[in-house]
């Protein structure tokens, strides 16, 4: 018998590919907070994966896109102590997403936002130290093509405050 508790986290996150780095952004809150993680987010009442795909995207980046392909869907376990929650089970919709129109920009915080801006990275820039397993899993694709089916569970898993 576990004594863990979870909380089911589901959301949707675009892989948005430019002049060979990913686009991400910095994260403000949850078991990622200061780290880089993927656009995206949970859907709000009644929406649809992809309008939340455009919403979340937007409001994270200042970026409007359109959605090239769903690839996938993958899941993580990390500790994260929270309300009477000892982990987070996170499961993770992922597209890849093209820009449209917009700039980059600061995005305006209201309660929900969890980003604090968005900017160009390279592989060479993450490690489990500073990314989230989003981005982890988002260039583990990008060379492989292939998400996977098996949880990734990060056992030892900070959460940098």
């Amino acid at each position: 018998m576990s004594d863990k508790k979870y909380h089911r986290a589901f959301g949707v996150y675009g892989i948005c590919l430019g002049d060979g780095k990913l686009l991400v952004i910095n994260k403000n809150s949850g078991p990622y907070i200061n780290r880089y993680d993927l656009p995206g987010g949970s859907l709000e009442e009644g929406e649809s994966l992809s309008t939340a795909m455009k919403r979340e995207f937007q409001e994270e980046t200042g970026l409007k896109i359109e959605i090239e392909q769903n690839i996938g869907v993958i899941d993580f376990k990390v500790p994260w102590s929270w309300k009477d929650f000892t982990d987070v089970h996170h499961i993770a919709v992922y597209y890849t997403v093209n820009k449209i129109d917009g700039k980059l920009s600061i995005p305006k915080q209201f309660d929900g936002q969890d980003s604090l801006g968005a900017m160009w990275i390279s592989e060479n820039d993450v490690s489990s130290d500073n990314a989230s397993p989003l981005v982890l899993k988002a260039f583990e694709w990008i060379r492989t093509k292939n998400l996977g089916i098996d949880v990734k569970t990060y056992k030892n898993w900070t959460v940098l405050k």
